[in-house]
């Protein structure tokens, strides 16, 4: 089935997820299976990256967050961390007018004071630059780790119960959601790994508590805006029950 002929099922198919989530898994495998290195993997993945934005506005997704960049991918040989890091610079070059012109909003989530100076630089520029746009709020989740997210968040309410601006019993899940990196998104409804791995990879742990999970064998760079599209079919056809059970 052609992509717009699925862009079509998803506008008249149901609920559009607001909130998609990527895991985008297989850049390495995908290399090794031409013979090559994982950074030409890497770079593939580039080309998915492209695709799978330009097709989330096209279907209607209001937020898109994508795991770029994991805390622990900080353990990788220097030699692909450094590689890894020049293609963030690259994107920047490549995507920023493209980005801007077609309202897409770009965020970074993450501990991003762990990057390079120069690679810290590139990526605030391709913040402020795409600042205001509409269409799709882009989330890249570079030096992520949620676990991380958590104790920093509850580092920051404690430290206000010690100086006296917080009793607490007044600590609830909203006020808790509110000292995360995504506290003005809603949580994510769809979350897709590439790759076929079953695991979430400390990505999101608070937010994905009610997500639909889609996996798919496809590795990252092969993924496309129908692989897109189909997962968020398979979303639509789900019933949602959030722990309920609905009146038959």
């Amino acid at each position: 089935m052609s992509s717009s002929d699925l862009l079509q099922q998803i506008r008249t198919g149901g609920e559009i997820p607001r909130h998609v989530a990527i895991i985008m898994d297989g850049n390495g495998r995908w290399a090794k299976q031409r013979s090559r290195p994982r950074t030409f993997g890497h770079r593939a993945g580039m080309r998915a990256v492209r695709e799978v934005v330009e097709a989330a506005a096209d279907a209607g997704v209001e937020v898109l967050t994508l795991y770029a960049f994991s805390q622990e991918n900080w353990g990788r040989p220097p030699a692909e961390v450094s590689a890894l890091m020049a293609l963030l610079e690259l994107y920047v070059r490549r995507e920023r007018e493209d980005l801007r012109g077609k309202g897409v909003e770009v965020h970074m989530i993450g501990e991003v004071g762990r990057l390079a100076p120069r690679t810290r630089r590139a990526m605030e520029s391709l913040v402020d630059h795409t600042a205001g746009g509409q269409r799709l709020r882009l989330n890249l989740a570079i030096s992520y780790g949620s676990r991380t997210e958590i104790v920093n968040a509850a580092r920051r309410l404690a430290e206000r119960v010690l100086d006296g601006t917080l009793v607490p019993g007044e600590i609830d899940e909203e006020l808790f959601g509110q000292q995360l990196y995504t506290a003005s998104d809603p949580d994510p409804d769809l979350l897709i790994r590439t790759s076929g791995e079953m695991r979430i990879s400390n990505f999101m742990l608070w937010q994905l508590a009610y997500s639909e999970i889609h996996v798919t064998p496809v590795l990252w760079p092969d993924f496309t805006r129908e692989h897109l599209f189909g997962a968020i079919r398979d979303f639509q056809r789900r019933e949602r029950r959030f722990g309920r059970v609905l009146a038959s």
